[in-house]
Protein backbone atom coordinates (compact mmCIF):
# COMPACT_ATOMS: atom_id res chain seq x y z
CA UNK A 1 0.00 0.00 0.00
CA UNK A 2 0.83 3.67 -0.48
CA UNK A 3 2.47 6.10 2.62
CA UNK A 4 0.04 7.31 4.96
CA UNK A 5 -2.70 9.86 3.77
CA UNK A 6 -2.23 13.57 5.05
CA UNK A 7 -5.85 15.00 4.63
CA UNK A 8 -7.13 18.92 5.03
CA UNK A 9 -9.94 19.54 7.25
CA UNK A 10 -12.24 19.61 4.97
CA UNK A 11 -11.79 16.33 3.23
CA UNK A 12 -11.52 14.32 7.11
CA UNK A 13 -14.76 16.06 7.92
CA UNK A 14 -16.08 14.71 3.97
CA UNK A 15 -14.66 11.57 4.57
CA UNK A 16 -16.17 10.96 8.32
CA UNK A 17 -19.76 12.28 6.86
CA UNK A 18 -19.66 9.64 3.58
CA UNK A 19 -18.66 6.88 6.21
CA UNK A 20 -21.32 7.81 8.60
CA UNK A 21 -23.85 8.07 5.36
CA UNK A 22 -27.40 5.98 5.55
CA UNK A 23 -28.16 5.88 1.66
CA UNK A 24 -25.41 4.56 -0.87
CA UNK A 25 -24.88 7.42 -2.63
CA UNK A 26 -23.12 10.74 -1.49
CA UNK A 27 -22.72 13.98 -3.08
CA UNK A 28 -19.66 16.31 -2.63
CA UNK A 29 -19.39 19.67 -4.01
CA UNK A 30 -15.80 21.07 -3.70
CA UNK A 31 -13.74 24.04 -5.31
CA UNK A 32 -11.61 23.24 -7.84
CA UNK A 33 -8.24 22.79 -6.58
CA UNK A 34 -9.49 21.67 -3.23
CA UNK A 35 -8.69 17.86 -3.58
CA UNK A 36 -11.56 15.92 -4.63
CA UNK A 37 -9.43 13.68 -6.32
CA UNK A 38 -7.37 12.89 -3.28
CA UNK A 39 -10.72 12.84 -0.72
CA UNK A 40 -12.66 10.10 -3.34
CA UNK A 41 -9.38 7.96 -3.24
CA UNK A 42 -8.85 8.39 0.24
CA UNK A 43 -12.53 6.95 1.15
CA UNK A 44 -11.74 4.07 -2.00
CA UNK A 45 -8.87 3.10 -0.03
CA UNK A 46 -10.92 3.09 2.93
CA UNK A 47 -13.66 0.66 1.99
CA UNK A 48 -10.99 -1.35 0.16
CA UNK A 49 -9.44 -2.39 3.18
CA UNK A 50 -12.41 -2.54 5.21
CA UNK A 51 -13.46 -5.15 2.53
CA UNK A 52 -16.49 -3.20 1.76
CA UNK A 53 -16.03 -3.58 -1.95
CA UNK A 54 -13.96 -5.41 -4.15
CA UNK A 55 -13.70 -2.94 -7.01
CA UNK A 56 -13.95 0.35 -8.00
CA UNK A 57 -14.90 2.76 -11.33
CA UNK A 58 -14.19 6.19 -12.00
CA UNK A 59 -16.10 8.04 -14.46
CA UNK A 60 -15.05 11.28 -16.00
CA UNK A 61 -15.70 13.48 -18.80
CA UNK A 62 -12.92 12.89 -21.16
CA UNK A 63 -10.34 11.14 -22.14
CA UNK A 64 -7.06 13.03 -20.26
CA UNK A 65 -9.35 13.27 -17.04
CA UNK A 66 -9.15 8.91 -16.99
CA UNK A 67 -5.16 9.31 -16.93
CA UNK A 68 -5.08 11.68 -14.15
CA UNK A 69 -6.82 10.10 -12.10
CA UNK A 70 -4.90 6.86 -12.98
CA UNK A 71 -1.76 8.93 -11.88
CA UNK A 72 -3.02 9.97 -8.81
CA UNK A 73 -4.53 6.54 -7.83
CA UNK A 74 -1.02 5.12 -8.11
CA UNK A 75 0.03 7.61 -5.56
CA UNK A 76 -2.22 5.49 -3.65
CA UNK A 77 -0.76 2.17 -4.16
CA UNK A 78 -4.04 1.54 -6.24
CA UNK A 79 -3.92 0.14 -9.67
CA UNK A 80 -6.52 1.82 -11.63
CA UNK A 81 -6.56 0.93 -15.51
CA UNK A 82 -7.48 4.37 -17.62
CA UNK A 83 -7.30 2.04 -21.20
CA UNK A 84 -9.89 -0.44 -20.22
CA UNK A 85 -13.23 -0.79 -22.74
CA UNK A 86 -16.20 -3.14 -22.66
CA UNK A 87 -15.22 -5.21 -24.80
CA UNK A 88 -11.88 -6.48 -22.99
CA UNK A 89 -13.92 -8.32 -20.95
CA UNK A 90 -13.37 -9.52 -17.34
CA UNK A 91 -10.83 -7.16 -15.11
CA UNK A 92 -7.48 -8.98 -14.13
CA UNK A 93 -7.49 -9.93 -10.46
CA UNK A 94 -4.49 -7.54 -10.00
CA UNK A 95 -6.32 -4.47 -11.01
CA UNK A 96 -8.53 -2.54 -8.32
CA UNK A 97 -10.45 -0.82 -10.70
CA UNK A 98 -11.17 1.03 -14.14
CA UNK A 99 -11.47 4.37 -15.83
CA UNK A 100 -14.12 5.39 -18.22
CA UNK A 101 -15.93 8.43 -19.78
CA UNK A 102 -19.58 8.88 -19.31
CA UNK A 103 -19.77 8.54 -23.10
CA UNK A 104 -18.06 5.15 -22.99
CA UNK A 105 -21.05 4.53 -19.83
CA UNK A 106 -24.11 5.22 -22.44
CA UNK A 107 -22.65 3.22 -25.07
CA UNK A 108 -22.47 -0.06 -23.33
CA UNK A 109 -24.27 0.16 -19.38
CA UNK A 110 -23.89 -3.41 -19.28
CA UNK A 111 -20.80 -4.00 -19.44
CA UNK A 112 -19.96 -1.92 -16.51
CA UNK A 113 -23.64 -2.85 -14.48
CA UNK A 114 -21.84 -6.50 -14.68
CA UNK A 115 -18.71 -4.88 -13.12
CA UNK A 116 -20.14 -3.11 -10.20
CA UNK A 117 -22.47 -5.45 -7.71
CA UNK A 118 -19.57 -5.43 -5.02
CA UNK A 119 -17.73 -1.89 -6.31
CA UNK A 120 -17.47 1.69 -5.31
CA UNK A 121 -18.23 4.04 -8.19
CA UNK A 122 -17.06 7.76 -8.35
CA UNK A 123 -19.24 9.90 -10.54
CA UNK A 124 -16.42 12.66 -11.48
CA UNK A 125 -18.31 16.18 -12.85
CA UNK A 126 -21.97 14.54 -12.27
CA UNK A 127 -23.39 17.17 -14.18
CA UNK A 128 -22.11 15.42 -16.71
CA UNK A 129 -24.65 13.22 -16.48
CA UNK A 130 -27.38 14.96 -17.39
CA UNK A 131 -26.09 16.68 -21.03
CA UNK A 132 -27.95 14.25 -22.79
CA UNK A 133 -30.72 11.47 -22.27
CA UNK A 134 -29.05 8.89 -23.02
CA UNK A 135 -26.20 9.62 -20.63
CA UNK A 136 -28.50 9.79 -17.69
CA UNK A 137 -30.09 6.63 -18.24
CA UNK A 138 -26.90 4.91 -19.21
CA UNK A 139 -25.53 5.91 -16.06
CA UNK A 140 -28.61 4.99 -13.90
CA UNK A 141 -28.63 1.67 -15.51
CA UNK A 142 -24.74 0.78 -15.27
CA UNK A 143 -24.39 2.12 -11.64
CA UNK A 144 -28.07 1.43 -10.01
CA UNK A 145 -26.51 -1.70 -8.06
CA UNK A 146 -23.67 -0.70 -6.67
CA UNK A 147 -23.79 -0.48 -2.98
CA UNK A 148 -21.21 3.42 -3.26
CA UNK A 149 -21.88 6.21 -4.95
CA UNK A 150 -20.07 9.38 -4.69
CA UNK A 151 -20.66 11.78 -6.69
CA UNK A 152 -18.15 14.97 -7.40
CA UNK A 153 -18.93 18.50 -8.26
CA UNK A 154 -16.45 21.41 -8.38
CA UNK A 155 -19.18 23.77 -9.38
CA UNK A 156 -22.86 23.87 -7.74
CA UNK A 157 -25.62 22.80 -10.46
CA UNK A 158 -29.41 23.12 -11.64
CA UNK A 159 -31.15 20.84 -12.66
CA UNK A 160 -32.19 23.14 -15.83
CA UNK A 161 -32.75 19.98 -18.09
CA UNK A 162 -33.04 17.06 -16.67
CA UNK A 163 -32.48 15.25 -13.35
CA UNK A 164 -29.03 13.99 -13.00
CA UNK A 165 -29.13 10.29 -11.43
CA UNK A 166 -28.66 9.49 -8.00
CA UNK A 167 -28.76 13.21 -6.99
CA UNK A 168 -31.27 14.62 -4.38
CA UNK A 169 -33.04 17.79 -5.06
CA UNK A 170 -35.38 20.18 -3.62
CA UNK A 171 -36.92 22.19 -6.21
CA UNK A 172 -34.49 22.51 -8.92
CA UNK A 173 -31.61 22.80 -6.47
CA UNK A 174 -29.33 19.81 -5.99
CA UNK A 175 -28.66 19.11 -2.70
CA UNK A 176 -24.25 18.27 -1.64
CA UNK A 177 -24.13 16.22 1.33
CA UNK A 178 -20.97 18.19 1.98
CA UNK A 179 -20.29 21.50 0.23
CA UNK A 180 -16.61 22.66 0.33
CA UNK A 181 -16.19 26.37 -1.19
CA UNK A 182 -13.66 28.81 -2.81
CA UNK A 183 -13.94 30.88 0.13
CA UNK A 184 -13.76 28.33 2.81
CA UNK A 185 -10.85 27.47 0.94
CA UNK A 186 -8.95 30.97 0.43
CA UNK A 187 -10.25 31.42 4.53
CA UNK A 188 -8.17 27.61 5.18
CA UNK A 189 -4.84 29.21 3.81
CA UNK A 190 -2.70 26.77 1.21
CA UNK A 191 -5.33 25.37 -0.31
CA UNK A 192 -6.20 27.82 -3.44
CA UNK A 193 -4.89 30.71 -4.86
CA UNK A 194 -6.75 33.98 -5.16
CA UNK A 195 -7.97 34.91 -8.85
CA UNK A 196 -8.37 38.44 -10.16
CA UNK A 197 -10.27 39.80 -13.20
CA UNK A 198 -8.82 42.25 -15.42
CA UNK A 199 -11.06 43.21 -17.80
CA UNK A 200 -11.17 45.08 -20.94
CA UNK A 201 -13.53 47.22 -22.36
CA UNK A 202 -13.88 47.72 -26.33
CA UNK A 203 -15.93 48.78 -29.84
CA UNK A 204 -17.14 46.42 -32.24
CA UNK A 205 -18.63 46.50 -34.99
CA UNK A 206 -20.14 43.65 -36.86
CA UNK A 207 -23.15 42.44 -39.66
CA UNK A 208 -25.48 40.13 -37.82
CA UNK A 209 -27.36 38.00 -39.50
CA UNK A 210 -30.04 39.78 -40.93
CA UNK A 211 -27.50 41.89 -42.79
CA UNK A 212 -28.05 44.94 -40.35
CA UNK A 213 -24.80 46.56 -39.41
CA UNK A 214 -24.26 47.39 -35.77
CA UNK A 215 -21.78 49.16 -33.57
CA UNK A 216 -21.41 49.08 -29.61
CA UNK A 217 -19.32 48.48 -26.68
CA UNK A 218 -19.41 46.20 -23.57
CA UNK A 219 -20.87 49.15 -21.81
CA UNK A 220 -23.96 49.40 -24.06
CA UNK A 221 -27.25 47.38 -23.31
CA UNK A 222 -28.12 45.19 -26.13
CA UNK A 223 -30.63 42.09 -26.66
CA UNK A 224 -29.76 38.54 -25.70
CA UNK A 225 -28.71 37.66 -29.03
CA UNK A 226 -26.69 41.13 -30.11
CA UNK A 227 -24.87 40.59 -27.13
CA UNK A 228 -23.69 37.43 -27.95
CA UNK A 229 -22.81 38.77 -31.42
CA UNK A 230 -20.60 41.61 -29.66
CA UNK A 231 -18.42 39.34 -27.95
CA UNK A 232 -18.21 36.66 -30.81
CA UNK A 233 -16.88 40.19 -32.55
CA UNK A 234 -14.35 40.87 -29.97
CA UNK A 235 -12.62 37.29 -29.99
CA UNK A 236 -12.56 37.50 -33.81
CA UNK A 237 -8.50 36.28 -34.21
CA UNK A 238 -8.32 39.20 -36.74
CA UNK A 239 -9.51 41.92 -34.55
CA UNK A 240 -7.73 43.94 -32.31
CA UNK A 241 -9.10 43.23 -29.38
CA UNK A 242 -8.03 39.84 -28.74
CA UNK A 243 -4.18 40.37 -30.20
CA UNK A 244 -4.52 43.52 -27.62
CA UNK A 245 -5.57 41.21 -24.57
CA UNK A 246 -3.37 37.88 -25.73
CA UNK A 247 -0.35 40.59 -25.71
CA UNK A 248 -1.44 41.88 -22.05
CA UNK A 249 -1.67 38.75 -20.32
CA UNK A 250 1.84 37.42 -21.98
CA UNK A 251 3.56 39.85 -20.43
CA UNK A 252 1.83 39.70 -16.85
CA UNK A 253 2.88 35.75 -17.06
CA UNK A 254 6.68 37.25 -18.01
CA UNK A 255 5.95 39.21 -14.71
CA UNK A 256 5.01 36.44 -12.75
CA UNK A 257 7.82 34.27 -14.33
CA UNK A 258 10.36 36.55 -12.85
CA UNK A 259 9.14 35.09 -8.78
CA UNK A 260 8.34 31.87 -10.26
CA UNK A 261 9.88 30.10 -13.40
CA UNK A 262 6.93 27.37 -14.05
CA UNK A 263 4.26 29.66 -14.22
CA UNK A 264 2.05 29.05 -17.11
CA UNK A 265 -0.89 30.89 -19.24
CA UNK A 266 -4.36 29.10 -20.60
CA UNK A 267 -6.70 30.61 -23.32
CA UNK A 268 -10.20 29.01 -23.27
CA UNK A 269 -11.07 29.20 -27.41
CA UNK A 270 -14.20 29.03 -29.42
CA UNK A 271 -13.54 26.25 -31.14
CA UNK A 272 -10.89 24.36 -32.77
CA UNK A 273 -10.35 26.71 -35.58
CA UNK A 274 -10.74 30.03 -33.16
CA UNK A 275 -8.04 27.86 -30.87
CA UNK A 276 -5.14 27.76 -33.42
CA UNK A 277 -5.78 31.12 -34.87
CA UNK A 278 -4.71 32.14 -31.10
CA UNK A 279 -1.81 29.88 -31.47
CA UNK A 280 -0.98 31.85 -34.48
CA UNK A 281 -1.30 35.20 -32.80
CA UNK A 282 0.96 34.24 -30.02
CA UNK A 283 3.38 33.15 -32.11
CA UNK A 284 3.65 36.38 -34.64
CA UNK A 285 2.83 38.42 -31.62
CA UNK A 286 5.40 37.61 -28.84
CA UNK A 287 6.91 34.70 -30.32
CA UNK A 288 5.45 32.01 -28.82
CA UNK A 289 4.32 28.77 -29.96
CA UNK A 290 2.12 27.36 -28.20
CA UNK A 291 0.20 24.14 -27.40
CA UNK A 292 -3.21 23.79 -28.87
CA UNK A 293 -4.78 20.53 -27.40
CA UNK A 294 -8.14 19.74 -29.38
CA UNK A 295 -10.85 17.42 -29.09
CA UNK A 296 -10.05 16.14 -32.68
CA UNK A 297 -6.27 16.00 -31.90
CA UNK A 298 -5.59 12.14 -31.18
CA UNK A 299 -2.04 13.46 -28.94
CA UNK A 300 -4.11 16.06 -27.23
CA UNK A 301 -4.09 13.79 -23.91
CA UNK A 302 -0.33 13.54 -24.29
CA UNK A 303 -0.24 17.40 -25.41
CA UNK A 304 -1.71 18.69 -21.84
CA UNK A 305 0.07 16.00 -19.70
CA UNK A 306 3.20 17.13 -21.66
CA UNK A 307 2.77 21.05 -21.17
CA UNK A 308 1.82 20.18 -17.24
CA UNK A 309 5.21 18.77 -16.44
CA UNK A 310 7.33 21.28 -18.76
CA UNK A 311 8.11 24.95 -18.76
CA UNK A 312 6.38 26.17 -22.00
CA UNK A 313 4.37 29.70 -21.64
CA UNK A 314 1.01 29.25 -23.39
CA UNK A 315 -1.95 26.07 -23.88
CA UNK A 316 -4.82 27.43 -25.51
CA UNK A 317 -7.59 24.77 -25.84
CA UNK A 318 -11.60 24.53 -26.34
CA UNK A 319 -12.64 22.64 -23.67
CA UNK A 320 -10.14 19.85 -23.39
CA UNK A 321 -8.28 22.45 -19.80
CA UNK A 322 -12.00 24.10 -18.75
CA UNK A 323 -12.96 21.13 -16.12
CA UNK A 324 -10.93 19.12 -13.77
CA UNK A 325 -7.62 19.06 -15.69
CA UNK A 326 -5.19 19.57 -13.02
CA UNK A 327 -1.81 21.83 -14.06
CA UNK A 328 -1.18 23.58 -10.96
CA UNK A 329 1.38 26.34 -12.64
CA UNK A 330 -1.48 27.97 -14.51
CA UNK A 331 -1.71 31.61 -13.43
CA UNK A 332 -2.82 33.98 -16.19
CA UNK A 333 -6.12 32.75 -17.89
CA UNK A 334 -7.31 34.29 -21.05
CA UNK A 335 -11.11 33.99 -21.42
CA UNK A 336 -11.61 34.15 -24.98
CA UNK A 337 -14.52 31.87 -25.73
CA UNK A 338 -18.40 32.80 -26.63
CA UNK A 339 -19.85 30.32 -23.86
CA UNK A 340 -21.44 32.48 -21.48
CA UNK A 341 -22.64 30.29 -18.60
CA UNK A 342 -21.78 30.61 -14.58
CA UNK A 343 -20.89 27.10 -14.71
CA UNK A 344 -18.76 27.04 -17.47
CA UNK A 345 -16.92 30.28 -16.27
CA UNK A 346 -16.52 28.90 -12.85
CA UNK A 347 -14.84 26.03 -14.40
CA UNK A 348 -12.45 27.71 -16.63
CA UNK A 349 -11.61 29.87 -13.57
CA UNK A 350 -10.72 26.61 -11.58
CA UNK A 351 -7.65 25.89 -13.37
CA UNK A 352 -5.83 28.69 -12.03
CA UNK A 353 -6.39 28.35 -8.41
CA UNK A 354 -4.56 25.01 -7.79
CA UNK A 355 -1.57 26.20 -5.71
CA UNK A 356 1.97 24.65 -6.60
CA UNK A 357 4.93 25.41 -4.52
CA UNK A 358 5.05 28.47 -1.61
CA UNK A 359 1.28 29.76 -1.85
CA UNK A 360 1.27 32.03 0.35
CA UNK A 361 2.32 34.77 -2.02
CA UNK A 362 0.80 33.19 -5.47
CA UNK A 363 -2.00 35.35 -7.23
CA UNK A 364 -3.71 34.26 -10.48
CA UNK A 365 -5.85 36.47 -13.13
CA UNK A 366 -8.34 35.97 -15.71
CA UNK A 367 -8.81 38.54 -18.30
CA UNK A 368 -12.13 38.77 -19.39
CA UNK A 369 -14.30 40.77 -21.83
CA UNK A 370 -16.14 43.48 -19.93
CA UNK A 371 -19.22 41.70 -21.33
CA UNK A 372 -21.96 42.06 -18.58
CA UNK A 373 -22.77 38.45 -18.28
CA UNK A 374 -18.94 37.95 -17.61
CA UNK A 375 -18.81 40.79 -15.56
CA UNK A 376 -21.27 39.44 -13.21
CA UNK A 377 -19.89 35.77 -13.16
CA UNK A 378 -16.39 37.61 -12.16
CA UNK A 379 -18.02 39.17 -9.08
CA UNK A 380 -19.63 36.46 -7.49
CA UNK A 381 -16.26 34.91 -7.29
CA UNK A 382 -14.57 38.15 -6.51
CA UNK A 383 -17.11 38.33 -3.83
CA UNK A 384 -16.23 35.40 -2.47
CA UNK A 385 -12.31 36.39 -2.54
CA UNK A 386 -12.99 39.82 -0.85
CA UNK A 387 -14.40 38.80 2.01
CA UNK A 388 -12.21 35.89 2.27
CA UNK A 389 -8.88 37.82 2.06
CA UNK A 390 -9.65 40.65 4.22
CA UNK A 391 -12.66 38.98 6.23
CA UNK A 392 -14.52 42.07 6.11
CA UNK A 393 -18.45 42.70 7.50
CA UNK A 394 -21.03 42.01 5.07
CA UNK A 395 -23.32 44.92 4.87
CA UNK A 396 -25.93 43.48 2.36
CA UNK A 397 -27.56 40.76 1.38
CA UNK A 398 -26.43 37.94 -0.43
CA UNK A 399 -27.00 38.34 -4.41
CA UNK A 400 -30.37 36.64 -4.66
CA UNK A 401 -30.55 36.66 -8.50
CA UNK A 402 -29.80 33.56 -10.51
CA UNK A 403 -26.74 32.67 -11.23
CA UNK A 404 -28.07 30.69 -14.46
CA UNK A 405 -30.52 33.03 -15.54
CA UNK A 406 -28.69 33.35 -18.85
CA UNK A 407 -29.21 29.71 -19.54
CA UNK A 408 -27.16 27.81 -22.33
CA UNK A 409 -25.13 30.30 -24.57
CA UNK A 410 -27.86 31.86 -27.03
CA UNK A 411 -24.67 31.67 -29.49
CA UNK A 412 -25.03 28.12 -29.81
CA UNK A 413 -28.41 28.47 -31.42
CA UNK A 414 -27.25 31.40 -33.21
CA UNK A 415 -24.80 29.27 -35.09
CA UNK A 416 -27.62 26.92 -35.94
CA UNK A 417 -29.22 30.16 -37.65
CA UNK A 418 -27.93 31.51 -40.75
CA UNK A 419 -24.74 32.12 -38.70
CA UNK A 420 -22.86 31.94 -42.18
CA UNK A 421 -24.45 35.82 -42.46
CA UNK A 422 -22.31 36.42 -39.21
CA UNK A 423 -19.31 38.82 -40.41
CA UNK A 424 -16.98 40.56 -37.78
CA UNK A 425 -16.11 44.22 -39.23
CA UNK A 426 -13.69 45.12 -36.02
CA UNK A 427 -12.62 45.15 -32.37
CA UNK A 428 -10.56 47.58 -31.06
CA UNK A 429 -9.78 47.48 -27.24
CA UNK A 430 -10.55 50.44 -25.05
CA UNK A 431 -9.21 51.76 -21.72
CA UNK A 432 -11.72 53.16 -19.07
CA UNK A 433 -12.22 56.95 -20.89
CA UNK A 434 -13.44 55.08 -23.77
CA UNK A 435 -9.49 55.68 -25.76
CA UNK A 436 -8.34 53.26 -28.13
CA UNK A 437 -6.11 51.04 -25.31
CA UNK A 438 -2.50 49.91 -26.81
CA UNK A 439 -1.09 46.32 -26.15
CA UNK A 440 2.26 47.82 -24.28
CA UNK A 441 0.27 50.75 -22.63
CA UNK A 442 -1.20 50.64 -19.23
CA UNK A 443 -4.83 50.31 -18.61
CA UNK A 444 -6.00 53.63 -18.59
CA UNK A 445 -4.69 56.71 -16.85
CA UNK A 446 -5.78 55.41 -13.42
CA UNK A 447 -5.26 52.04 -13.27
CA UNK A 448 -5.96 51.67 -9.56
CA UNK A 449 -9.56 52.21 -10.99
CA UNK A 450 -10.26 50.38 -14.18
CA UNK A 451 -8.42 47.89 -12.52
CA UNK A 452 -11.51 47.00 -10.13
CA UNK A 453 -11.72 43.87 -9.81
CA UNK A 454 -15.59 43.17 -11.72
CA UNK A 455 -19.07 45.06 -11.79
CA UNK A 456 -20.27 45.57 -8.59
CA UNK A 457 -17.18 45.89 -6.29
CA UNK A 458 -15.56 48.60 -4.59
CA UNK A 459 -14.17 51.70 -6.49
CA UNK A 460 -10.92 52.38 -6.34
CA UNK A 461 -10.04 48.93 -5.39
CA UNK A 462 -6.75 48.06 -7.63
CA UNK A 463 -5.35 44.52 -8.52
CA UNK A 464 -2.73 43.76 -6.67
CA UNK A 465 0.35 42.41 -8.89
CA UNK A 466 -1.08 44.01 -12.14
CA UNK A 467 1.29 44.78 -15.17
CA UNK A 468 0.06 48.17 -16.13
CA UNK A 469 3.03 48.55 -18.07
CA UNK A 470 3.97 45.86 -21.08
CA UNK A 471 7.57 45.53 -20.54
CA UNK A 472 9.34 42.81 -21.12
CA UNK A 473 10.53 41.16 -17.96
CA UNK A 474 14.47 41.62 -18.06
CA UNK A 475 16.85 38.71 -18.99
CA UNK A 476 13.80 36.45 -19.93
CA UNK A 477 13.17 35.13 -23.38
CA UNK A 478 9.88 35.31 -25.08
CA UNK A 479 9.48 32.02 -25.48
CA UNK A 480 10.43 31.27 -21.62
CA UNK A 481 10.22 27.43 -22.54
CA UNK A 482 12.35 24.90 -23.95
CA UNK A 483 8.94 22.78 -24.33
CA UNK A 484 8.28 23.81 -27.94
CA UNK A 485 5.53 22.16 -29.61
CA UNK A 486 4.01 22.77 -33.19
CA UNK A 487 0.13 23.53 -33.50
CA UNK A 488 -0.51 20.09 -34.80
CA UNK A 489 0.90 16.79 -36.20
CA UNK A 490 3.86 17.00 -33.19
CA UNK A 491 4.84 13.76 -31.52
CA UNK A 492 5.54 14.65 -28.13
CA UNK A 493 6.71 12.93 -25.33
CA UNK A 494 4.39 10.10 -23.81
CA UNK A 495 2.70 12.01 -20.23
CA UNK A 496 3.45 9.44 -17.44
CA UNK A 497 7.11 9.09 -16.53
CA UNK A 498 7.65 6.43 -13.91
CA UNK A 499 8.70 7.56 -10.45
CA UNK A 500 12.31 6.51 -9.75
CA UNK A 501 12.81 2.80 -9.15
CA UNK A 502 10.38 0.29 -9.84
CA UNK A 503 7.52 1.09 -12.58
CA UNK A 504 4.08 1.67 -11.34
CA UNK A 505 1.78 -1.97 -11.68
CA UNK A 506 0.05 -0.04 -14.92
CA UNK A 507 2.90 1.51 -17.01
CA UNK A 508 4.51 -2.26 -16.37
CA UNK A 509 1.61 -4.22 -17.56
CA UNK A 510 1.26 -1.56 -20.70
CA UNK A 511 5.17 -2.60 -21.52
CA UNK A 512 4.55 -6.26 -21.15
CA UNK A 513 1.06 -6.65 -23.16
CA UNK A 514 3.39 -4.44 -26.21
CA UNK A 515 6.11 -7.40 -25.35
CA UNK A 516 3.58 -9.77 -25.92
CA UNK A 517 2.43 -8.20 -28.99
CA UNK A 518 6.21 -8.61 -30.59
CA UNK A 519 6.24 -11.80 -29.30
CA UNK A 520 3.10 -12.91 -31.40
CA UNK A 521 3.88 -10.94 -34.70
CA UNK A 522 7.30 -12.85 -34.51
CA UNK A 523 5.54 -16.09 -34.26
CA UNK A 524 3.06 -15.12 -36.87
CA UNK A 525 6.32 -14.48 -39.51
CA UNK A 526 8.11 -17.46 -38.26
CA UNK A 527 5.30 -20.34 -38.56
CA UNK A 528 3.00 -18.83 -40.89
CA UNK A 529 0.22 -19.51 -38.82
CA UNK A 530 -2.44 -16.08 -38.18
CA UNK A 531 -2.69 -13.67 -34.91
CA UNK A 532 -5.61 -15.21 -33.89
CA UNK A 533 -4.39 -18.64 -33.62
CA UNK A 534 -1.25 -17.68 -31.71
CA UNK A 535 -2.89 -15.87 -29.36
CA UNK A 536 -5.45 -18.52 -28.94
CA UNK A 537 -2.56 -21.07 -27.94
CA UNK A 538 -0.95 -18.87 -25.87
CA UNK A 539 -3.72 -17.62 -23.97
CA UNK A 540 -4.57 -21.85 -23.69
CA UNK A 541 -1.08 -22.54 -22.31
CA UNK A 542 -1.12 -19.75 -20.04
CA UNK A 543 -5.00 -20.60 -18.47
CA UNK A 544 -6.72 -16.87 -19.62
CA UNK A 545 -9.45 -16.41 -22.06
CA UNK A 546 -7.62 -12.62 -23.57
CA UNK A 547 -5.02 -10.94 -22.98
CA UNK A 548 -6.81 -7.80 -21.90
CA UNK A 549 -7.67 -9.91 -18.78
CA UNK A 550 -4.17 -11.35 -17.91
CA UNK A 551 -2.84 -9.98 -15.01
CA UNK A 552 1.33 -9.19 -14.43
CA UNK A 553 2.19 -12.43 -13.11
CA UNK A 554 -0.13 -14.30 -16.33
CA UNK A 555 1.50 -11.63 -18.98
CA UNK A 556 4.90 -12.63 -17.88
CA UNK A 557 4.33 -16.26 -18.02
CA UNK A 558 2.97 -15.90 -21.81
CA UNK A 559 5.96 -14.02 -22.75
CA UNK A 560 8.29 -16.93 -21.35
CA UNK A 561 5.80 -19.54 -23.34
CA UNK A 562 6.24 -17.60 -26.41
CA UNK A 563 9.71 -17.18 -26.08
CA UNK A 564 10.06 -21.30 -25.41
CA UNK A 565 8.30 -21.57 -28.60
CA UNK A 566 10.02 -19.42 -30.53
CA UNK A 567 13.64 -21.86 -28.86
CA UNK A 568 12.42 -24.28 -30.35
CA UNK A 569 11.99 -23.09 -34.50
CA UNK A 570 14.71 -24.04 -36.51
CA UNK A 571 14.05 -21.92 -39.94
CA UNK A 572 11.21 -20.07 -40.69
CA UNK A 573 8.60 -21.85 -41.29
CA UNK A 574 9.67 -25.11 -39.27
CA UNK A 575 8.54 -25.51 -35.47
CA UNK A 576 4.65 -24.93 -36.11
CA UNK A 577 3.21 -26.29 -32.86
CA UNK A 578 5.04 -25.66 -29.48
Amino acid sequence: MAAPIRLRAWQKEALGRFEARVRPDFLTVATPGSGKTTFALAAILRALIAGEIKRFVVVVPTQHLKLQWALAAERFGLHLDPEWSAGDGALPSDVHGVAVTYQQVAARPGALRRLVTKAFVVLDEIHHAAETRSWGDGVRHAFEIAPMRLSLSGTPFRSDRSAIPFVRYVRDEAQADYEYGYAEALRDGCVVRPVYFPRINGRMEWTAPDGQTHRAGFEDPLTRALGSQRLRTALDVDGEWLRTVLVRAHHQLLHLRREDPGAAGMVIAIDQEHARGIARILKREVGVQAVVATSDDPAASRKIAGFTRSEATWIVAVRMVSEGVDIPRLRVGVYATSTATDLFFRQAVGRLVRVSGDARRQRAYMFIPDDPRLRNFAWGIAEQRRHSLRRSDRRGEDDESDPDREDRDPETREREDQLSLFAAISAVPLDVDGRPLAPEGPIGDSPSVENDIAAGTHPGEAIPGLVAEGAKSPGMAESGSSFELEADGVDVPTPEPDPVGTPTPRTRKRRLRERNSARVRELVHRTGRRHAEINAELNRRVGIRRITEATVAELVRRIEVADRWLELIRGPVSGRSL
